[in-house]
């Protein structure tokens, strides 16, 4: 019963934990679903018993995570310095935490993941996404601001500098095919194949020798991931820029269009940052 949590299901079956976010339709990570994800990243830390591998994936088919919760961000933050300490009080950081577990994880994407929720993706170790309806965003910089919890370090690794200044810069959304092309995700599938080829190659992983899989982690993480001050920057940068009242007053537009509600203004984010008036 280590695995119980409020905002996340859970399974598990040969090595492998299914973690099921389930914090609303949206998934906004907020109070909720960051402590939830606070607490499993502990116990992959100090106590996953057999657990070798986990898949992390949504209970809804619309939105994977759509983003943070941005009425809650200082309540959220709080909830994410509890993975590391208030010296490093920030999502970027857990997330950061996160990608260092010394288990595989795959985020298994149907529907939007965008901002926070895209970072959450990119922070697990491999990202498989339904070709159907799965979208990928980093919509900050249609705000104002810029993504704070890890999206500008990892986008620039996978991508390289001048896709992933598209990406970011430009603010829209992308379809699995296309971010599968640039390199943002390892494969984009029909959606009757997603849930039989993710969970055969988790238990294939999860039925080799621990130590070599962890070994093999970490030699790519050193060759790969970003440098904890990156990611401290890159989050000092995002509450900054958040503040700001040109930001403020494009993020309470979107609010008065439906931001943190399901419907269609969160269903086409990336069209509706370009739509200030």
């Amino acid at each position: 019963m280590r695995f119980t949590y409020s905002s996340i299901q859970t399974r598990q079956e040969d090595g492998v934990l299914f973690a099921t976010l389930d914090a609303g339709p949206l998934n906004l990570l907020g109070v909720e679903l960051v402590r939830d994800l606070v607490s499993l990243v502990d116990v992959l830390y100090t106590d996953p018993g057999d657990v070798r591998v986990v898949v992390v994936e949504s209970a809804s088919p619309e939105f994977f995570s759509a983003h943070v919760d941005l009425t809650a961000v200082p309540q959220y933050t709080a909830e994410a310095a509890k993975a590391g300490g208030p010296g490093d009080a920030s999502l970027g950081m857990f997330l950061y935490k996160l990608a260092h577990v010394p288990v595989i994880t795959i985020a298994k994407v149907r529907g939007r993941a965008r901002g926070g929720g895209n970072e959450l993706a990119l922070a697990c170790d491999m990202i498989f996404a339904v070709r159907e309806n799965a979208i990928f965003g980093q919509f900050e910089s249609g705000t104002g601001a810029l993504p704070g919890a890890g999206g500008v370090q990892h986008l620039a690794r996978r991508l390289g500098r001048t896709r992933a200044i598209e990406v970011i810069a430009g603010a829209d959304d992308f379809d699995a095919e296309l971010a599968e092309r640039y390199g943002w995700i390892n494969r984009a599938m029909p959606d009757a194949e997603l849930d039989g080829f993710v969970e055969r190659l988790a238990k294939r992983i999860a039925g080799f020798p621990p130590e070599g899989v962890k070994a093999a982690k970490r030699a790519i993480n050193n060759l790969t991931l970003p440098d904890q001050a990156n990611v401290r920057s890159d989050s000092a940068m995002f509450l900054g820029l958040v503040s700001l009242p040109e930001t403020r007053e494009r993020l309470d537009y979107l609010a008065s269009r439906g931001l943190h509600t399901p419907g269609e203004l969160e269903r086409d984010l990336g069209k509706a940052v370009a739509e200030f008036r």
